[in-house]
């Protein structure tokens, strides 16, 4: 039963894995973050104390349920450390090897085989980090959203060999104890959100490319003209642009579809470091928080 995983670990503590690492806490898991090493161990820390302070200052958290979620938060630069997990999740940077890697070491060193090791990638197929394993039954994909205390989705996606009971578990998990909705998706790149998302904001990425609009007029024509909360480069730079050339790179892998096709000018941006908010310049110029 989902009610007893207690356990938690988190692989990776950037953007994504430190509000994975956060939204466990916050439900009252022991949660235990690794990165590369203890300098990225102790940023990790910093970025979940920053985002757990604005949650009380902007009310959404009061300052006792802030510190004890801090308190069931270990941070540390050895995966050796994930040995006695019950579900670990994967939120490393969006690089098949990198992530295989990952899973390869976790499968020695993770000792109960009843636990469910899941991966947060964007689109690469599950089934492949779950054959790096020799439990592939017990890989899950469950895909968190930008910003992960705040959007209420998680996608599950299961292998041909992610068991029933697995995908089961996991399901109640995210909607039990996480307090999340959770749709299904078949292990296809992009799975249901980005494969429908993504070929919309390269063409955004194009239209600007072409020089037929300016980002602001492109982000504010879809807000104003179509209700969006957020118009689409603006998006992508939120989602960071390495990701979003990485998922593209995937779709178009597996689908040979050109509207999957990562733009010219997505990759020379991705090739300069111009990331995006995390950055502070994508398509847009953003100041430091």
């Amino acid at each position: 039963m989902s009610t007893s995983i207690r356990r938690i670990g988190v692989v990776g503590g950037g953007l994504m894995g430190a509000g994975i690492a956060e939204v466990c806490a916050r439900a009252g898991l022991d949660t235990v973050v690794c990165e590369a090493d203890a300098t990225s161990a102790r940023a990790a820390r910093e970025r979940v104390a920053v985002s757990l302070e604005r949650a009380v200052q902007r009310g959404k958290l009061d300052r006792i349920s802030a510190e004890e979620a801090q308190s069931r938060l270990l941070f540390t630069g050895d995966l050796d450390d994930l040995a006695d997990r019950q579900l670990v999740i994967e939120a490393v940077v969006e690089n098949a090897d990198a992530k295989i890697e990952v899973f390869t070491a976790l499968d020695k060193i993770v000792e109960d085989q009843e636990a469910i090791l899941a991966t947060n990638t964007s689109a690469i197929p599950v089934m492949r980090l779950g054959m790096a394993t020799g439990r592939a039954d017990r890989v899950v994909g469950l895909h968190f959203f930008n910003p992960v205390p705040v959007l209420p989705l998680v996608e599950i996606v299961t292998s041909l060999h992610t068991s029933d009971r697995v995908a089961a578990v996991t399901e109640e998990f995210v909607r039990d104890t996480l307090g999340k909705t959770a749709v299904r998706s078949q292990d296809r790149a992009g799975f249901v959100v980005n494969a429908l998302l993504v070929p919309y904001l390269l063409a955004a990425v194009r239209m600007a490319e072409s020089g037929f609009a300016t980002a602001t007029d492109i982000d504010e024509g879809m807000v104003l003209g179509c209700a969006h909360p957020m118009g689409p480069l603006r998006l992508a730079d939120l989602i960071g642009l390495d990701t979003v050339a990485a998922i593209a790179e995937s779709l178009y892998d597996e689908f040979k579809e050109p509207l999957y096709a990562p733009p010219p000018l997505l990759q020379r941006m991705v090739q300069a470091g111009l990331l995006g908010r995390k950055t502070g310049r994508g398509f847009h110029t953003y100041g430091r928080d």
